[in-house]
């Protein structure tokens, strides 16, 4: 019970990141259809970016987390601008060539600034309820289980660092739906997602919008970069892991449908953490990265426009 209880928490944890940055490569492909392969380096660059502003312009926490949310999101904006609006017309094959040459650059400008090395987040930086947890099995104060963790019955224990990821998950994500159920820009992002040039004839400034929808997804990601920056260790090449498995997520939710991506991500994380947990041999543990792709297998096999994606025909 109490192995069960931790690996729950995880994957609530781990499948809330996926969703995050999945959202992000949902969103540019449900308007310009181009799959942004240089997404996980916008995510990279949001832990980054808080590591910096914590470490060396001695920011709080709080503080370094929107200014990150912000410099994601005009490193977004700049990519759309600079490398992918040029192409909005041109073969889909340049475009996608394009995302992969602007992901590599991005890992390779994260090595010049900041050096190929891994940097754990700095602990002393994140207040005292965010920092890590005692694990289970060694012995627990009375002042970390009352500063750092939640006890739960059968023995597991969550981290406040934990509950607080899953909670600003869970908030971003249903502050994203009603952003693009209720609001202005959302109807001219599902009418652009509908079709492009009816809406351009419309009246909607579709370049304005795509703009807009690289900015919310950067920005979302660089939250998730943040949250795996507290958990695990920053390196240059730590949003291709991530990216790549968010990417599974959004394909198995049905790409271009920002609900799936969601559901994707956290299907995705529950099935790598339990996968890995539960798998007999010791094969879980060391197959984990293949489990979100064997898991997008299976489910386009039977369903290859994923789980709320829509089947379409096109004409001769």
């Amino acid at each position: 019970m109490e192995l069960f209880s931790q690996q729950l928490i995880n994957a609530l944890v781990l499948g809330g990141i996926y969703a995050l940055i999945a959202v992000g490569y949902t969103m540019v492909y449900g308007i310009i259809e181009l799959i942004n392969f240089a997404h996980g380096e916008i995510f990279m660059f949001g832990a980054y970016f808080a590591f910096t502003l914590v470490t060396g312009f001695h920011l709080p926490f709080w503080a370094a987390v929107p200014i990150s949310m912000l410099l994601c999101a005009g490193i977004g904006m700049l990519m759309d601008l600079v490398a992918y609006r040029p192409l909005r017309n041109a073969a889909r094959l340049s475009a996608l060539i394009t995302a992969i040459g602007v992901s590599i650059g991005l890992q390779n400008l994260a090595r010049i600034i900041w050096g190929a090395r891994q940097r754990p987040f700095p602990s002393e930086s994140l207040p005292t309820f965010l920092r890590q947890g005692i694990p289970p099995s060694e012995p627990l104060p009375a002042f970390s289980l009352t500063e750092t963790a939640i006890a739960l019955p059968g023995g597991a224990f969550l981290p406040y660092r934990d509950l607080c990821i899953i909670l600003l998950a869970l908030v971003l994500m249903i502050a994203l739906n009603r952003l693009v159920s209720l609001t202005k820009i959302g109807k001219a992002m599902r009418a652009c997602a509908q079709n492009r040039v009816a809406a351009n004839l419309m009246g909607i400034n579709t370049n304005r919008v795509i703009v807009i929808t690289f900015a919310i997804g950067s920005a979302l990601g660089a939250v998730a970069g943040v949250m795996v920056g507290m958990k695990e260790i920053i390196e240059p090449t730590m949003g291709y892991y991530k990216g790549v498995a968010a990417f599974a997520a959004a394909v198995l939710g049905g790409i271009g449908n920002i609900t799936g991506a969601m559901l994707g991500g956290l299907l995705i994380g529950f099935a790598e953490v339990f996968g890995a947990g539960y798998i007999p041999g010791g094969y879980g543990s060391g197959y984990r990265v293949a489990i979100p792709y064997i898991v997008m297998i299976v489910v386009i096999i039977f369903r290859p426009s994923g789980l709320f994606g829509k089947s379409t025909a096109t004409r001769a």
